[in-house]
């Protein structure tokens, strides 16, 4: 049974629409207060966090209204990394912790991330269960007036999530000599990323680091690598970061200007970690990561399991088969021996902590060479037109031509009217004939 209004990454949409009214944020918060509330007796407190949205201004306080009606104290932070969030939510025992952010969308665009009080993102059970709490009547959840909750604004929570981020790393570790450009997507990371990389020693050339509430994810951060890729063999940087807007996704570039996507992270991790003998398990990749990476992990001996696309599935995945690495080639890492879900700033520190030994990016970040892949994103009306029998035929008929020679994946996206086809050969003739197929079949 597909969710109401939960997707693959929580909630989201264009603002003013459909679920992204105050409205309807005022029923998410109510509803998902009510669900934590009941789960833990004691302190009854959210905290909520951001990313740079102008459309933040008006869904927060709508989102707090609802949880402070239904008898929930709740501490904001303003903007704020999503794995901060998550972070400061187990860290500061809260009951739940919400991210009001849209991701790697643009700006017309916004949601919410929920997370339980262990940091970990919703499974769908628990969003079931939610879902039946905001088409309930409020007046059944609403607080007496006594017992209404109270709001707090915090102005350290950047502060909080660098001091847990450097306890992973040892007290000598620094960046001394580096030269990094940094990409933040004008975005939720535009405060702690600079400045911690800074705290750290390196020289940090920031772009995207002017938020403006219209200019998140405009073309910058890591939808937009061009950017980092120019800049590092301009001013001949050490290495490129790009974040997402809300920091959970990180996409790099070598000295030489070569974008290295989230596979061929994963890729390098594994091996270091595999030989530092701290890997558990194996790693966790998506149906979308590249059969190269799969190739690769093989030779290395170490296990590769695929999930569905998101990070949530890859993270409950790992959890099920006790592994503490996976993620997707869109960015999305998770070090499962620091954190329960992505985060770029976390993912790049690791990176910089080996490139001390190895000293150059395309060294280090390039461990295979990747199976050539096409993907195709169709902006669509209704995302269901692939569940129709000429949709259905054409991927058939295209997979049935592919063969043994290579993959086709066609899937509908989670947070955007998209559908995502991807094709994956070292026959690129193979390849376009499929895609073309598809195409005129979604078209």
């Amino acid at each position: 049974m597909i969710n109401k209004y939960f997707g693959t990454d929580g909630i989201r949409g264009t603002v003013n629409q459909g679920n992204i009214t105050g409205e309807k944020f005022f029923k998410f918060g109510l509803a998902s207060g009510t669900y934590f509330k009941n789960q833990k007796k004691t302190k009854q407190v959210a905290i909520i966090a951001k990313d740079t949205r102008l459309s933040g201004y008006t869904l927060e306080p709508a989102l707090v209204s609802g949880l402070v009606s239904g008898g929930m104290n709740v501490f904001t932070l303003g903007p704020l990394p999503t794995n901060g969030l998550a972070m400061l939510t187990k860290s500061m025992k809260a009951n739940m912790g919400i991210m009001i952010t849209a991701s790697h969308n643009p700006h017309n665009d916004n949601g919410l991330k929920l997370f339980g009080p262990d940091g970990m993102k919703l499974s769908d059970k628990i969003e079931k269960k939610i879902e039946k709490l905001i088409d309930a009547k409020n007046t059944q959840q609403l607080s007496n007036p006594r017992f209404l909750g109270r709001v707090k604004r915090l102005e350290d929570g950047n502060d909080k999530y660098i001091k847990i981020l450097r306890k992973n790393f040892p007290k000598n570790f620094n960046l001394k000599g580096l030269k990094i450009v940094l990409d933040c997507a004008n975005g939720a990371g535009y405060k702690a990323a600079p400045k911690l990389l800074r705290e750290l020693g390196a020289k940090v050339f920031s772009i995207g680091d002017k938020p403006d509430g219209l200019n998140i994810n405009y073309k910058c951060g890591s939808t937009y690598p061009s950017k980092i890729k120019f800049k590092v063999k301009k001013i001949k940087a050490h290495l490129g970061i790009a974040f997402d807007g809300d920091a959970d996704r990180i996409i790099m570039c070598d000295e030489r200007g070569k974008i290295i996507d989230g596979d061929q992270i994963i890729g390098m991790l594994a091996k270091r970690w595999k030989n530092k003998k701290i890997l558990k398990g194996g790693v966790v990749g998506t149906l979308m990561s590249n059969y190269g990476l799969e190739n690769f992990l093989k030779k290395e001996k170490i296990k590769f399991l695929r999930s569905k696309v998101g990070d949530r599935y890859v993270k409950e995945k790992m959890k099920k088969f006790n592994f503490n690495l996976g993620g997707e080639q869109s960015g999305h890492i998770i070090l499962g021996k620091f954190a329960t879900t992505g985060d770029g700033l976390l993912v790049a520190l690791e990176v910089l902590f080996s490139l001390r030994k190895e000293k150059k990016a395309s060294t280090l970040l390039n461990v295979f060479k990747p199976l050539p892949q096409i993907l195709n994103n169709i902006k669509v009306n209704n995302k269901d037109i692939i569940n129709t029998s000429i949709c259905k035929n054409a991927i058939k008929k295209s997979k049935e031509i592919m063969g043994s020679k290579g993959r086709v994946l066609v899937r509908k996206s989670g947070t955007e009217p998209i559908i995502r086809i991807m094709v994956e050969s070292n026959d690129k003739v193979l390849m376009n004939r499929c895609l073309k197929l598809i195409k005129a079949s979604i078209k």
